[in-house]
């Protein structure tokens, strides 16, 4: 429980900051496809956090092998979700120190086990959709919902290179730059819904990895509040025919 309050208080260290400027900025979330039970998924979601997001990010709290929850077996893992020298029973780590990471994205990258629950489904989806070329930026880099972002778009050459198109409006007595699209500078190996698509599978994987016995647990509430209410129905007639002699 401290190492998860440890992540958690990591995270919003590095988002919390920018994160109310995005919110000031008013761009809209939208809403995350995502299905936590849909195994086929959940596995392709997998197959794109370990070759785009490890290279940088850790998941401290998530070993290889509980990947076998998803319909995964330890073969597969082996063959298609370990860098070498990693072994099934290893976690989630980087090669990457924290201090050249630093040095190179102005931030150490925080660790992703819980990103999903600190910022939300919605955040991750439109966040993982709105990145845009900015040549002014050290990446080049840059992000809707996480304006001035240190990340760079490590899923481009599957979204492509797209422009933001912003317009100067005046608004309560101040010029401001409204978002009024994008424009596609190259192509992806992608299309838009089959991005859309992809991005999806990710934060899937990522809200699931945050919690992976959700599923289970919500299974068995639903079994818990079965027995509680025939529980409750019992205690209530039992109650009426204990007192229905005495006056």
């Amino acid at each position: 429980m401290k190492k998860l309050l440890s992540i958690l208080a990591l995270v919003t260290a590095c988002f919390g900051g920018t994160a109310a400027v995005a919110a000031e900025g008013g761009y809209p979330l939208e809403p995350a496809p995502v299905n936590t039970t849909d195994l086929f998924s959940l596995q392709r979601g997998a197959k794109l956090f370990v070759n785009y997001c490890l290279n940088c990010h850790g998941a401290s709290m998530m070993r290889y092998n509980r990947l076998r929850d998803i319909g995964l077996t330890e073969d597969q893992i082996r063959e298609n979700l370990l860098f070498t020298g990693d072994k099934v029973g290893d976690v989630m780590t980087v090669a990457m120190r924290s201090k050249d990471a630093k040095e190179w994205f102005g931030v150490a990258p925080p660790d992703l086990s819980v990103i999903s629950r600190a910022r939300g489904d919605a955040w991750l989806y439109t966040y993982l959709r709105t990145f845009y070329r900015d040549d002014t930026r050290a990446t080049g880099w840059n992000n809707l919902v996480f304006p001035n972002v240190g990340m760079p778009h490590v899923l481009w050459e599957l979204q492509g290179q797209r422009a933001a198109k912003f317009v100067e409006q005046e608004e309560h007595g101040q010029k401001v730059h409204k978002f009024v699209g994008f424009e596609q500078i190259t192509p992806g190996q992608l299309s838009s819904v089959e991005y859309d698509g992809a991005v999806a599978d990710l934060v899937a994987y990522l809200d699931w990895m945050g919690e992976p016995a959700q599923n289970q647990r919500r299974r068995l509430g639903v079994w818990v509040l079965l027995f509680l209410g025939v529980f409750t129905f019992l205690a209530w007639r039992l109650n009426a025919s204990y007192w229905k002699d005495i006056k």
